[in-house]
């Protein structure tokens, strides 16, 4: 196993450009010739997309809440074994994770368990000798974090950078790595669900170009590159939370991936294909027929609300899909792909859009969040997807609702946000159909990806 390095980029609070930053840093490195393994904290799937447009491999994602702390482990060294650098993008402020009282699902928490450094992202626009008070306060407020440099962003001019370096070094021990100017020219279009996704929004080689430029001119990578911790292999050994043995035949699953559909986490993927499966990836915008011979279909999540026209007039994809459910397929779907199954989608200026009718509802779009939130869920009912008895968690981050769902439709989930007491019933079902609001992520109960491949292999007898 490599000795790398692996740094934390954290910021004081959601909006400070840590992603800006990270993307950043991670092309610069590679622009040096570094192998780099990026991660992301937290229930992402959009800022993993441009950690893996700039690093031509995948992002995988820690979460202290979805995931205990063996399986974060064992992920961040499997996948940092080999590679020079690990960089891995914290989510909203440092500490800032399930709620008020715990350190659960936060940035602060990872970089612990993972003994990473941090380097602060400040976002200096607005703020000068009073820069030095935030950065003081985020050391000591948990010692156990190692906040070893900051980087200031938005800087207004070289004058304004030397006043916050200067009350920086006058009060706090972490080091300053350097700035970036204010320039417009590298903020990421956001929009309700947070950043236009990397599919949408490619990072055009004037961005790459503008953004590393900054990077290599205004921060000192050398001095990043020595602050950056050697991995802590302690007592590692390769992957035990995931499925070892090998599987006595394939199934193809079709995994719907295109700009409407790009919600997923690799490590549902990875731990797929070692139950058996064989993914076959197919656009329900693009391709007018499924891939040959499914035994399955995976529906992500996505922005299917802002490709209705086009998901609806592509009829023949609706058509086989449906007819895909009517044989006994077996299929599930997320947040988006749930969506897309029912029978319309109102978008935000109230104009319907027919979908795939596998499921008697219709979803409308709201102007406001409508939830947000992790989510563990008890499972009530054998189904394609998990066992009676099975806990699994994930999270939910939605603009939509369901409307009047009928009494056919089953409910084979109890799901809780967080950890209050409120249970809902959910995880709606209807032949060999699973379709439900919460984004999983196998890797907290792997049975996930078992009973999945054992739902297509039995039914691919009868397909």
């Amino acid at each position: 196993m490599s000795t790398g390095k692996s740094v934390v980029i954290a910021g004081t609070h959601s909006g400070t450009g840590k992603t800006t930053v990270s993307i950043g840093i991670m092309s610069a490195l590679k622009k040096r010739g570094f192998s780099i393994q990026p991660f992301k904290v937290g229930p992402d799937f959009i800022d993993p997309g441009y950690h893996e447009a700039v690093c031509g491999i995948p992002s995988r994602n820690l979460d202290g809440w979805m995931l205990n702390k063996k399986y974060n482990l064992e992920t961040f060294l499997h996948h940092s074994n080999g590679k020079e650098i690990s960089i891995i993008e914290g989510v909203m402020g440092l500490y800032d994770g399930y709620g008020g009282k715990s350190e659960d699902g936060s940035t602060a928490q990872i970089a612990k368990w993972l003994n990473s450094p941090v380097i602060l992202v400040v976002d200096a626009k607005s703020i000068a000798r009073s820069v030095a008070a935030l950065v003081y306060g985020f050391e000591r407020f948990d010692t156990k974090v190692k906040i070893a440099g900051v980087i200031l962003n938005r800087v207004a001019s070289v004058r304004h950078y030397k006043w916050l370096k200067d009350a920086i070094g006058e009060r706090c021990k972490s080091r300053v790595l350097g700035y970036l100017p204010l320039d417009n020219s590298i903020k990421i279009p956001e929009r309700h669900l947070g950043l236009v996704t990397s599919k949408e929004y490619n990072l055009k080689r004037d961005f790459i170009r503008r953004i590393t430029y900054l990077i290599e001119h205004f921060i000192d990578l050398n001095l990043l590159l020595k602050v950056a911790s050697p991995l802590n292999k302690k007592g590692f050994c390769p992957k035990q939370s995931e499925i070892t043995q090998k599987p006595a035949r394939f199934v193809r699953i079709g995994v719907a991936y295109d700009e409407a559909f790009c919600f997923y986490y690799h490590d549902n993927f990875d731990l797929l294909q070692k139950s058996g499966a064989e993914l076959i990836y197919f656009s329900p915008l693009k391709d007018e027929c499924l891939p040959k011979n499914l035994n399955g279909i995976y529906l992500g999540g996505g922005y299917p609300e802002l490709f209705a026209r086009d998901l609806e007039s592509n009829y023949k994809m609706r058509e086989e899909i449906k007819s895909f459910a009517s044989r006994g397929g077996a299929i599930y779907a997320e947040c988006g792909g749930l969506m897309y199954l029912g029978k319309t989608i109102k978008d935000f200026d109230n104009n319907d859009f027919k979908m795939v009718g596998v499921f008697p509802f219709a979803t409308t779009m709201e102007k406001k969040l409508t939830d947000l939130g992790y989510y563990t869920v008890e499972v009530l009912k054998d189904n394609i997807l998990s066992k009676k008895g099975d806990v699994i968690k994930g999270h939910q981050f939605r603009y939509s609702h369901i409307e009047r769902i009928p009494p056919s439709i089953s409910r084979v989930y109890q799901i809780r946000k967080g950890n209050t007491n409120k249970f809902c019933k959910e995880g709606f079902s209807l032949n060999s159909v699973v379709g439900s609001y919460v984004h999983l992520h196998f890797g907290s109960n792997i049975n996930c990806a078992k009973q999945f491949i054992e739902s297509c292999r039995i039914r691919k007898k009868h397909n």
